[in-house]
């Protein structure tokens, strides 16, 4: 496929801080979170204007999946106005708490783990075609994805050793740093579980298109990424791969004789070493193992073309994170990928104030990385002062909380904005749009590239023009900034 869909679900950690005074459970937090929520959309789970999907996800975590996007910056700046938009909810939160005088401060992080072991996700979609042979796919991408956090791991201290959590030991026990956050707890190759037991790749088969030209792919290993350059090379190297196996080019077969101990393995060794057990005996380095991904990708680009203009972006990216890797120097990607980016910030303090991965004071900066909120998170400080690259505009991701992308998002979004004017009740999915009136009037959509749809925009016309304004109380102003 030339053409891709991507999305990405990003679970939000979510806390509350006031020493000295009870602190609200999450539960609690996160009702408060979401009040403007259920007053805009009369529920916890809502799509918005933008097309994206806000709810509360199991666990009382709050969850953005971004609307369906055609393009790397557009899935980036997507995935930033979700950042945007739960701190904006996070501000009114602090204001309703103000007023009902509790104390402290909400706190929302963009990571994978809390201080209990809890892990929570990151997960991205791919539209692939149906056509493709899924086992094969599956088999092809795991071992990419099981060394891929080379490239895209968020990075994590652990003041306790590898085997904090239920990790498969894979060290000496001494406090350490991993590529990965997830690694730890993901439990299975592939199944249709994303929670009981944890795989590299959910198989359910929910292809919110039409199903007999397409599957949507669900990994669930990945890292919640802060850096916009990382998210776009997580995905750019992921569709590349994608894209190769659905061209039928043929592979060596690298099958992992146990996937998830590799991945845990991979994620403890920094210098991208460590033998991995491949089925038939073999054992291959994760540098080993990605440099012919990413030598293969290579080829096939060099005799296909490129199918959008940031290929050659991604392939130099991928490149040059691999050799920081093998030569043990991240200067040259230390303001690109997250392991490295946070490794710096956090040997940055340790040789400052002679600490090692023990200390608490560091584990408290790797959280510190990943807290959403503009004026506190560490990692929106670096950007802030150009240590960390930026891969869309500021106004792209600020126009992308109101504006949704130019796919089937965009049908969606009119649909909201004029049926939620109008005042009527209604229920929206990623393919059905239905107003809740005598009529239940329902438009299925099935393209996920259209832009345009004849019954929706006829639909949306009606409801514009409609008066009075419906059968329901009209909704207030959407939660978005």
């Amino acid at each position: 496929m030339d053409r891709r869909i991507y999305g990405i679900e990003t679970e939000f950690g979510i806390a509350h801080s006031a020493p000295g005074a009870r602190q609200l459970s999450p539960e609690e937090a996160a009702r408060t979170l979401f009040r403007p929520v259920v007053a805009w959309g009369r529920s916890s789970n809502v799509f918005l204007p933008n097309g994206g999907r806000l709810y509360l996800d199991v666990g009382s975590h709050p969850e953005y999946a971004t609307a369906e996007c055609a393009s790397l910056e557009d899935l980036v700046a997507q995935d930033k106005a979700g950042e945007l938009l739960v701190d904006d909810l996070r501000r009114q939160a602090q204001d309703t708490l103000a007023a009902d005088g509790v104390p402290g401060q909400i706190y929302l992080f963009k990571n994978n783990v809390d201080s209990r072991g809890n892990s929570f996700g990151s997960h991205e979609n791919y539209l692939i075609a149906r056509r493709t042979e899924f086992a094969r796919l599956v088999q092809i991408l795991i071992p990419f994805l099981v060394t891929r956090q080379l490239l895209v791991g968020a990075g994590k201290v652990h003041p306790a050793g590898p085997e904090d959590f239920g990790a498969v030991p894979v060290g000496s026990g001494a406090p350490s740093y991993s590529f990965s956050q997830r690694a730890d707890h993901i439990w299975e190759g592939s199944s249709s579980a994303t929670t009981r037991s944890r795989p590299l790749i959910n198989t359910r088969d929910e292809p919110h298109a039409d199903a007999q030209h397409y599957r949507r792919l669900h990994v669930i290993v990945g890292d919640s990424t802060m850096s916009q350059t990382t998210t776009a090379l997580r995905a750019g190297t992921t569709d590349l791969m994608l894209r190769m196996i659905e061209a039928g080019q043929i592979l060596p077969d690298r099958t992992m004789a146990d996937p998830v101990r590799s991945l845990r393995e991979v994620s403890h060794d920094l210098t991208g070493t460590h033998p991995v057990l491949l089925a038939d005996g073999a054992r291959r380095s994760a540098l080993d193992l990605q440099r012919e991904h990413l030598e293969a990708v290579r080829a096939f680009v060099d005799r296909e073309g490129a199918h959008h203009d940031r290929v050659p972006w991604v392939l130099e990216l991928w490149e040059r994170t691999l050799d920081a890797v093998a030569r043990q120097d991240a200067s040259a990607i230390d303001t690109e990928i997250d392991w490295a980016i946070k490794k710096k910030l956090l040997d940055g303090y340790a040789a400052r104030d002679g600490l090692d991965l023990s200390a608490p004071r560091l584990a408290q900066l790797d959280l510190a990385y990943h807290d959403t909120a503009p004026e506190r998170g560490l990692f929106n400080l670096l950007q802030r002062r150009g240590q960390a690259a930026t891969f869309v505009p500021d106004e792209r991701v600020e126009e992308a909380a109101r504006t949704p992308p130019a796919t089937r998002a965009a049908v969606r979004g009119r649909f909201i904005d004029a049926v939620v004017a109008s005042g009527h009740h209604y229920t929206v999915d990623w393919v059905h749009l239905k107003v809740n009136d005598r009529t239940q009037r329902t438009v299925l959509c099935k393209d996920p590239f259209a832009t345009e749809h004849p019954e929706a925009d006829a639909l949306v016309a009606g409801l514009r023009a409609a008066a009075p304004a419906g059968d329901g109380p009209a909704h207030g102003d959407a939660p978005v900034i």
